[in-house]
């Protein structure tokens, strides 16, 4: 299995090639920057391998949530090479990766949270599949911090930049639900790759056309404001 993604959904712009196993990496945290870096990297890494973006079986990146701009951003690049590859392409949440990066460091179920600004987060709750992938507990959602659904059971791990804007209200909404959190992980085009990995085994890879983004709020467009990440 060859594949590579982007993740652009935050502050951090990031591309990873997935190449039989091997994983290979850029990631860097550059407001705004995103739409300066994504291609250079991508074009690094597939030059590294000494592999043409032709010879990939798939293309994946991070559909958000996340900021407007950043995850058009990811889709709009990631449709152009796809077309001009002739190449599928996995959407991956960028929740899910973020949740990911809390699975891997041990946690067993992870709440991850963006800043949706607005007063506002980005929400989603997964568990790990028997890879150890994450897998959707429920719908993510956009919704108040302290209207976040509240999960079954205990020992649940708060991931992301939600947790760093909102962690008061958050832990007096879940109370004993939650444990241990990491408010400074940021989602990447590794976890995308992986979990992109297994879900086109799955069979859920999409046509370039149908390669599209996840905003998750109506009307995105039309209160202009600052947007993290790109």
């Amino acid at each position: 299995m060859k594949l590579l993604a982007i993740e652009t959904a935050t502050d951090a712009c990031s591309a990873a090639l997935w190449l039989d196993g091997t994983l290979t990496r850029r990631h860097e945290v550059a407001p705004r920057e995103h739409t300066r870096l994504i291609l250079p990297m991508m074009d690094e890494l597939l030059a590294r391998a000494g592999v043409r973006l032709a010879d990939l079986d798939a293309l994946a990146f991070g559909r958000g949530p996340g900021a407007f701009t950043g995850v058009r951003i990811a889709a709009a690049v990631i449709q152009g090479a796809a077309f001009g590859a002739n190449l599928p392409v996995v959407p991956v949440s960028t929740l899910a990766a973020l949740a990911q990066q809390g699975l891997d460091a041990g946690a067993s179920r992870v709440l991850a949270a963006l800043d949706a600004r607005m007063g506002e987060v980005y929400w989603g709750a997964f568990e790990a599949d028997a890879g150890g992938l994450a897998v959707a507990a429920g719908p993510e959602r956009v919704v108040a911090p302290d209207a976040v659904p509240v999960p079954e059971g205990t020992g649940w791990h708060g991931a992301g930049s939600g947790w760093a804007a909102y962690e008061d209200v958050l832990r007096g909404r879940l109370g004993p639900c939650i444990g241990s959190i990491d408010p400074a992980s940021c989602p990447s085009a590794a976890e995308v790759a992986r979990l992109a990995v297994r879900d086109f085994a799955a069979g859920l890879a999409v046509p370039a056309e149908q390669a599209l983004p996840v905003y998750l709020r109506d009307k995105v467009a039309d209160k202009p404001r600052p947007v993290a990440g790109v």
